[in-house]
Order: structure tokens, then sequence, then C-alpha cells
């Protein structure tokens, strides 16, 4: 499980930043690619790194923003013609399904796969096997929501030293025994399942945040969340101007993740006001909240392990 940062600026593109999108490579845990916003030149950005677009299982949109939205047209079209043909689904606001099949229609673009589009509301709008995807929406200018990746625990690690201790070899069996089942061995010995098998793997819990000033809603998506992706498009210093334009601070993100008592945060949707040395006054004010913050940057990445 990886964050890739394509876009992390805010409102229109610059030099150093393009406009908002971030990439949840979850490739090991189900071969897949996860994109959350796709502002223009999305795909461009993609470009430049190993993603590959029929890899791309579901888009989240956070608001209806053009420099969260604009790239999404681009690059369902251009999938087509890089060999993808899996179902796509998008999720997002109500108006999504507007812009993307007027988009399509207008064009004359034609998908060679299934594209589902959800509009959402909160609540849980993704679940299966392996993970779930709760909503929830923030306080913007217009309809803005966060969501909450939560990646199911795991079985824990079938303990085999102590079977081969026990003269059990290796074979189907063992699948038994992981599964916690009772099974008898040739020399009438009963084993249970349940003692060889390790404490289960703890899941995964990510968190990205639309758009928002700071609110109760994104320190509940953020509760215990092992890294949280959180907006501040301003310094501390303009607290009054991040107010009235609906967006966040530097302490505004760092406090969310205070509170919610997560592990990690990644500051992205920075002004292009703010380049170089004051790009980097803006991670250590957050720091001085919450000290595990990184500032994001286009084409950063972040591993997200286990415990």
């Amino acid at each position: 499980m990886e964050l890739l940062f394509l876009g992390t600026g805010a409102g229109v593109p610059a030099k150093e930043r393009n406009v908002s999108s971030v990439a949840l490579q979850l490739l090991g845990e189900r071969g897949a690619t996860w994109l959350f916003d796709c502002g223009e030149a999305t795909q461009h950005q993609i470009l430049h790194t190993a993603i590959r677009p029929r890899r791309i299982e579901h888009i989240f949109i956070t608001h209806l923003h053009g420099d969260h939205l604009f790239g999404l047209p681009g690059l369902l079209g251009s999938r087509s013609f890089q060999s993808g043909e899996t179902p796509l689904t998008v999720f997002g606001p109500k108006g999504i399904r507007a812009f993307v099949e007027t988009a399509l229609a207008v064009s004359g673009t034609k998908l060679r796969y299934e594209l589902n589009i959800v509009e959402i509301d909160e609540g849980v709008i993704f679940d299966d096997e392996r993970f779930s995807v709760i909503a929830k929406r923030l306080d913007h200018g217009m309809p803005s929501y966060g969501f909450r990746v939560v990646e199911k625990d795991l079985p824990g690690p079938l303990l085999v030293e102590r079977l081969q201790a026990l003269g059990v070899r290796p074979g189907p069996i063992y699948q038994e025994i992981k599964q916690g089942k009772t099974v008898v061995l040739d020399d009438g010995t009963v084993i249970d399942g349940r003692e060889f098998v390790g404490p289960p793997q703890k899941g995964r819990i990510v968190a990205v945040l639309g758009d928002t000033r700071f609110c109760e809603a994104a320190i509940e998506l953020a509760r215990d969340a092992d890294v949280v992706v959180h907006e501040a498009t301003f310094a501390a210093a303009e607290q009054r101007l991040a107010h009235d334009y609906f967006h966040s601070t530097t302490t505004d993100a760092a406090e969310v993740a205070r509170r919610a008592g997560a592990k990690r945060l990644i500051l992205t949707h920075i002004s292009s006001r703010y380049q170089g040395e004051a790009a980097l006054q803006l991670v250590a004010e957050a720091r001085s909240v919450f000290p595990n913050t990184e500032l994001a940057v286009d084409f950063a990445s972040f591993s997200i392990p286990r415990g």
C-alpha cells in the first residue's frame, strides 16, 4: 500500500505543483490503483510514474470544483487506448454523472470498458471482502467529501515451525489448519487449527480529505488512521483568509490529525504563493502541533506499512 501524489497544488496549475490528484496503490492487495480526485492533466502526470491506467479500478472525486475534476474525461477516454478493458467506477457528489456523461457524449468518446458512476452521500459507499470506504461531508463552499479507506483485518499467519516440530508436512492440510479447522493426522493426533494460527493482522486506515474548513467530520474520518491526507492551502497566519474561502491552514490540518489520534499527516493542496523556503515553513508550522507531518510534492510517494 502506497500513496503517490500526482498533483499537490491548489486552484490552478503551477510550475512545481499540478492540481489535485493522489493515487492509492493497492497492487499487492488487489492488483489495482485507486485515484482520489483527477485535476487537469492528471493523465500527463501519470506518464511520469509506473501507474498503468488499465489498473485504475476506482476514482473518488471529493467535490466538483474544476481543479479536482477537469482531468477526468481525458483520463477515462485515454484508458480505452491503453488496454483498459476491466470495469471502472467513479464515485462523486451529485452532478458527477451529468458532468462525465455530457463530456463523453459531446466529444464522441466511446469507452471499451464498463463505466459505473455512483453519486454518493454520507455513509459506506464501497465494501467488499478486503476494503470498505466511508464518506462524510466536510465544510466547503460546495458539497465536498472526505473518504476513510479501511483495510479489513487479515487472518493471522500459520505457525509453520510449530507444525513442523510435530512432524506435520506441508500440503493441503496446512490450508485446513489455517482456516482454524480441527484435523486428524494419520497417527490419530488431533490438531485444533486455532492453536496454530497467529493473531490477526490489523488492517490499515487511510483518510483522504477533500477541500474543507476545520470540522468535526474530518476528525471522525481521520480517527486512528495510519495516514491522513489533508489540504493545507494557507499558512497559519492566514486563518481569516482560509475561513473566508472554505479552506484550511497548516495548523488546522495538524489539529485534525492530533485530535483524531492519527499516526501520520501529509499536507497537500498548497497555494502557489508558497514556494521554496515558504513551503518548508508550512510543514514546520504543522509539526509544531502534530510532529509526524510531511509535505507532499508532485510525484512524492509514501509507503503505508502494517503495524
